[in-house]
């Protein structure tokens, strides 16, 4: 197959830390918090108008609580099932690797013996499944599988338990239902394309009650204490950090979220990775190797993972289709067509590209014809 001549500007499709926005530029962000204490008057400010504009752009409404917390979105659901978890029954739904961690969590850390409903890589659990009485410990959108729940139908109003929400991929990008979600957790290096290490922790009336009426029978480290004197420390959703944030990333939140308001806000944002989504798709429709590893009533338009269908390649072993996968990826990356889009390395062998909001349509445009050369020379040196 003759090499496609045009390469996407931003070849970059990994799924975490996500691109960059279009125009992004380091200078922009020498903000006046840099080289300040983040306890300073300042370095407050900057923290506080973060999670403002967090609360504007992603349109939280105002009983819910925004922290700015350590170590990821990793980071945030810790500190939601260290803090919140233990006086109810728990189902911890798992269908990628994410998921399953918490499981692990849940199970061997906290010795909580949780319901666990499983699904393999592609599906949805028997959502209907689900005690509404128990604590719900979920992802909404699966960035290693390219699942997500299709909505918060399945969630009853007159749930007993909470739910906490992992949303580190969707936040942005999907519609979440507030009134459904008592925790919500993200990490905006994903949709915003933001810097790692930062967490982000909505904490909604019924997670609020539960933290200062629950004193968990484990300690709780340092970064993850929210309680103070018995009570919410409502300082942690002022600005008032546990531990020490980077400004320049903090600077660098604000202006993705500036941009994202600046497009027209959540609504904006959506359609992006929706318009993104619709190019993989169409190309799709029109390809003989390849398909979607999610069904369309429950694939993300984020983390959009997609499995090799030819024969010849899906009758290999696991190995040699990882192998395979490999070689495409390496060609993409050596023409500097495409980096990071091989799919994780615990999901079946494919490719995962992102497609959230800071990701150009013309870009994946670009892309796909790149994907089928690298599909043909990657068989041609299988046969």
């Amino acid at each position: 197959m003759e090499k496609p001549h045009l390469r996407p500007d931003q070849p970059s499709f990994s799924s975490g830390p996500c691109p960059k926005r279009p125009g992004w530029r380091a200078s922009r962000l020498e903000g006046p918090s840099l080289g300040r204490s983040h306890r300073s008057s300042v370095g407050k400010a900057r923290l506080a108008h973060a999670i403002e504009l967090t609360r504007q752009v992603l349109e939280v409404p105002a009983s819910h609580l925004i922290g700015i917390v350590p170590a990821s979105d990793t980071g945030a659901v810790e500190l939601a099932m260290w803090n919140l978890l233990g006086p109810r029954p728990v189902t911890a739904i798992a269908w990628e690797s994410f998921g399953a961690d918490w499981v692990k969590d849940a199970t061997a850390e906290l010795k909580l013996d949780p319901t666990v409903l499983e699904a393999p890589y592609g599906e949805l659990p028997d959502l209907s499944e689900v005690d509404q009485a128990s604590d719900i410990l979920f992802t909404w959108n699966g960035t290693t599988s390219g699942v997500r729940v299709p909505n918060a139908d399945w969630i009853s109003e007159a749930r007993e338990g909470l739910t906490i929400c992992d949303a580190t991929s969707a936040a942005f990008a999907q519609e979440l239902d507030w009134d459904k979600l008592d925790v919500v957790t993200f990490s905006w290096q994903k949709v915003l394309g933001g810097e790692g290490q930062h967490g982000v922790l909505i904490l909604g009336p019924r997670a609020i009650e539960r933290i200062e009426t629950h004193k968990p029978a484990w300690p709780i480290p340092k970064i993850f204490r929210i309680r103070k004197g018995g009570k919410i420390n409502e300082g942690v959703f002022r600005g008032e950090t546990i531990n020490t944030p980077s400004m320049l990333c903090v600077e660098d939140y604000i202006d993705a979220l500036d941009w994202g308001r600046g497009l027209g806000g959540l609504q904006a944002l959506q359609a992006r990775a929706d318009r993104n989504l619709r190019v993989l798709a169409d190309w799709v429709e029109r390809t003989d190797w390849a398909d979607f590893l999610a069904a369309e009533d429950i694939r993300s338009n984020t983390s959009v993972c997609l499995k090799i269908t030819d024969p010849a390649v899906a009758s290999l072993s696991k190995d040699e289709q990882s192998a395979f996968v490999k070689t495409m990826t390496g060609a993409l990356a050596k023409e500097h067509a495409a980096y990071d889009i091989a799919g994780y390395r615990a999901a079946p062998p494919g490719l995962r590209i992102w497609c959230g909001a800071t990701v150009e349509a013309r870009d994946l445009e670009l892309l796909v014809p790149w994907l089928d050369w690298a599909f043909a020379e990657a068989k041609a040196e299988l046969n």
